[in-house]
């Protein structure tokens, strides 16, 4: 053999061995909907899971909104170029689960991946709304959240009210906010974002009210709205629509775009998600604190639990054994303790585990932050019933959108509160039936 040959053979094997490590390498790919400060949440997870491993790498990619990020998904999975890991807010799981082979189920992929998952481990309140009726966790819940009621603490003093006892009950917040309208907070005495999750949804568990049969959608595709029928709700709406009128209470649209409002001090009373501590604590330049939603007192058992917002993680069909395994030694770091108390702390994202809201809770964290606490003192008030555990309605992305025309409708005076009541369940149920002609093809 020639000098030259020995050469080039030497320089072959060189870059061979160089080579090996990154063919070796497993790339996961996680689509998310997170930006600002939960984006920085979302690559410092995976850097760090990288750093821990060699063997595998998560690569996470912004893909907008939740919904733009769902849509993307399936499309991608459409077209055989899906993730392997794909954030979907809460509201886009039935559609998760009518999409057929698109999804590998959480605790399959964890047992075939021998991975150590045990679903009692998971704080229930949270993963019932992710699991089958059996139990079986179908997606892994990432940036949980709940409703809880801000408030201005400053305001509540100069309009005479006790800042350290904020309201229980529906009626107190209407008497609190008209207070606060008289001590000059005349554009809002109290607001919410995320119109239908704090006016259907959540007030239908916190009350003990199914929204639908088929345990609020849990037990089949086939379930029909039927919260139009509930005193609860009709009192409610009836209650917002006199309210606006005025000038007490104040919409702020469908989504969380009016949060402003309440760290800008123009609306001293505010729901909105537990997430929004963060821009609170950030933007408020006041004294400011949250509390459990109210409730009407004349409600049977009320107040009962709060459910979920915020995301999990699916995982996408058509992946390899050896992705999955991955995928799965991803969610095992995700869900350690102490990560979760980490990222509890630093976040405000609710931990998943029991263990890990355990070891926060006897930390005494909470003494000094009893606003992280709020919505899980909510979520396990009380034993999730039939009527609190969650839903699942397929399309209920656009089904949000026909509950919020017809509240507008109402509060803008088009229409009296039951009519628009009415109009939004008899429509939903007309899109629920669509989306199953659809799904069943």
């Amino acid at each position: 053999m020639t000098v030259k040959s020995r050469i080039l053979m030497s320089v072959a094997a060189f870059a061979l061995a160089g080579a090996t490590p990154a063919l070796a390498q497993t790339e996961i790919q996680w689509w998310h909907a997170l930006t600002g400060a939960n984006n920085d949440v979302v690559v410092r997870l995976s850097e760090e899971f990288n750093a821990s491993q060699k063997d595998y790498k998560v690569v996470p990619a912004y893909k907008g909104s939740y919904p733009d990020t769902l849509n993307a998904g399936i499309a991608a999975f459409r077209a055989n170029a899906a993730p392997h890991i794909l954030q979907v807010f809460e509201v886009g799981t039935g559609t998760m689960m009518s999409a057929r082979g698109a999804v590998k189920p959480v605790h399959e992929m964890m047992k075939e991946a021998g991975e150590t998952f045990d679903p009692k481990s998971y704080l229930p309140a949270i993963t019932g709304y992710y699991s089958t009726a059996k139990g079986d966790m179908l997606s892994m819940p990432f940036n949980s959240s709940s409703m809880v009621m801000w408030y201005n603490k400053d305001a509540f003093k100069k309009a005479g009210l006790n800042a350290d006892a904020p309201p229980k009950t529906w009626p107190e917040v209407f008497d609190a906010a008209k207070k606060l309208k008289a001590a000059g907070f005349d554009k809002c005495g109290f607001s919410n974002a995320w119109a239908t999750w704090a006016n259907i949804e959540q007030l239908g568990a916190w009350h003990n009210v199914p929204l639908s049969t088929k345990v609020n959608g849990m037990e089949g595709f086939d379930a029909v709205l039927n919260f139009n029928q509930s005193p609860v709700f009709q009192k409610h709406w009836a209650n917002l629509v006199d309210l606006q009128k005025e000038g007490v209470y104040s919409y702020s649209g469908r989504t969380n775009t009016g949060e402003g409002r309440f760290t800008s001090g123009e609306c001293p009373i505010f729901l909105t998600s537990s997430a929004f501590f963060g821009n609170v604590r950030a933007n408020a330049k006041f004294d400011w604190a949250n509390a459990p939603m109210p409730y009407y007192p004349d409600a049977a058992g009320a107040p009962q639990n709060s459910i979920i917002g915020g995301a999990s993680l699916w995982v996408m069909g058509g992946k390899s054994a050896a992705e999955y395994k991955g995928v799965a030694k991803f969610f095992s770091f995700l869900s350690d303790v102490d990560r979760q108390v980490k990222l509890h702390t630093e976040s405000g994202y609710l931990p998943i585990t029991k263990a890990a809201y355990e070891k926060v809770k006897a930390s005494g964290f909470y003494k000094d932050k009893p606003f992280l606490e709020t919505p899980l003192l909510q979520l396990n008030n009380k034993e999730p019933t039939e009527n609190s555990r969650g839903l699942r309605y397929g399309g209920l992305v656009q089904i949000r959108d026909v509950w919020s025309e017809e509240l507008e409708a109402a509060l803008n005076g088009q229409k009296t509160a039951k009519a628009a009541l009415d109009a939004a369940a008899e429509r939903g149920n007309t899109m629920l039936r669509q989306f199953e002609r659809t799904a069943s093809r």
